[in-house]
């Protein structure tokens, strides 16, 4: 779920209750590298400069885990953020919802190529959006040319009713009630009513809600415990920081911890770790979840316009190190909380969590792929 993480107030560069920072390493050679890293640094600026509450960032390499953490994960009883924390990834929803549907491509159950029509029939509909000539190939990579419900659902909105169900259907049927974007397959635009489509598609080929797809076919495969696809459920379970936005400029944080994730469902509902969401990149990258051939389609790129030189696959954004090479991952931004991950294809995972999202700065997200890029150049150098 990615939107204008500003839609409630204005960019505000403060301090706020910033703690100690710390690191953790395994192994203990980790902490004297930890020293020299510029890591810290970036964290201590998210909530500082950045304003975010707290920070949680998590390296692994083939030699070990270091976690750091900066700022507090409860401003009311400022307490730290736990380093084992959960919360809500946002459109890192993404890459396993696309690992399920190419998964059942792997097994004939769906083909890439295929009009979305040949599983929703008469779904896709209205305003020129036709499911007949959109394929299930340009849901995955933003290439359908479907509008963003989003772009017609505030935070003010959400925030008036937090605990309210949002139906999954409706949502999608909001979004073609706007012309379509351009033709599909002309151009690439991010859009969350893709992936809406794309768990509708889930729910309608395997005849189960997409939340149980995920954690049957992903979640307890790799014993991602703390991981979760909650559907309805408002809570987080497990330790977790309390998750802010700010509603104006100057105004006090607002807590939004719990929230009805079906809001954002396929396209950003779930809730994982830091830990959790590097075992999962490291076993896709590692072709532990998807044939060779469909790890090829996913990894297969067009670029999005960016400046940066990024690329969108299927589900997963590939973007340059500063130290030469690829990474690959997503960001995610749901109320409450922002989070980015990384991985490489020789074994590297980074992920970064802040506890404020929409409130911050541009600078914010700029400082989050930072952190990623840096943990992973320097895992690289490391040899962590």
């Amino acid at each position: 779920m990615i939107r204008n993480r500003r839609a409630l107030g204005g960019a505000l560069a403060i301090g706020l209750a910033v703690g100690a920072l710390a690191g953790t390493g395994v192994p203990a050679h980790s902490a004297a590298a930890a020293d020299r890293s510029r890591l810290p640094a970036i964290l201590e600026r998210l909530t500082t400069v950045d304003g975010a509450p707290g920070a949680l960032l998590e390296v692994r390499g083939r030699n070990g885990r270091t976690v750091l953490t900066s700022g507090v994960g409860d401003v009311q009883n400022r307490t730290p953020v736990p380093r084992d924390s959960s919360f809500r990834i946002g459109s890192v929803t993404k890459p396993f919802v696309a690992t399920v549907v190419l998964q059942l491509v792997g097994e004939h159950h769906v083909a890439l190529d295929a009009p979305v029509e040949r599983y929703l029939p008469g779904v896709i509909r209205g305003h020129g959006n036709d499911g007949r000539r959109i394929t299930v190939r340009q849901l995955l990579q933003h290439t359908s040319g479907l509008p963003d419900y989003l772009d017609y659902v505030t935070p003010q909105d959400i925030l008036k009713d937090p605990l309210a169900h949002h139906d999954l259907r409706a949502m999608v049927d909001l979004a073609l009630t706007h012309r379509r974007v351009f033709k599909p397959g002309r151009k690439w635009k991010y859009s969350n009513t893709n992936y809406l489509v794309a768990g509708l598609l889930i729910e309608a080929v395997t005849r189960h809600p997409y939340g149980d797809e995920i954690r049957r076919r992903i979640i307890e495969p790799l014993g991602l415990d703390a991981t979760s696809a909650p559907l309805d459920d408002p809570t987080i379970p497990g330790p977790h920081p309390r998750g802010y936005v700010r509603p104006g400029e100057g105004a006090p944080l607002l807590d939004v911890t719990e929230l009805n994730p079906s809001v954002a469902g396929p396209g950003g509902g779930m809730i994982s770790s830091t830990s959790d969401l590097g075992r999962f990149m490291g076993a896709l990258l590692d072709g532990r979840l998807l044939h060779p051939a469909q790890l090829r389609e996913m990894m297969r790129t067009r670029p999005t316009g960016n400046t940066d030189g990024r690329a969108y696959g299927l589900g997963l954004e590939s973007r340059p190190l500063p130290c030469g090479g690829l990474y690959w991952g997503h960001t995610g931004d749901m109320l409450g909380f922002e989070t980015v991950t990384g991985a490489t294809t020789d074994g590297r995972q980074a992920t970064v969590m802040v506890n404020l999202d929409p409130g911050g700065p541009d600078a914010q997200d700029t400082d989050m792929e930072k952190a990623v890029q840096t943990a992973l150049c320097e895992a690289r150098v490391s040899g962590r």
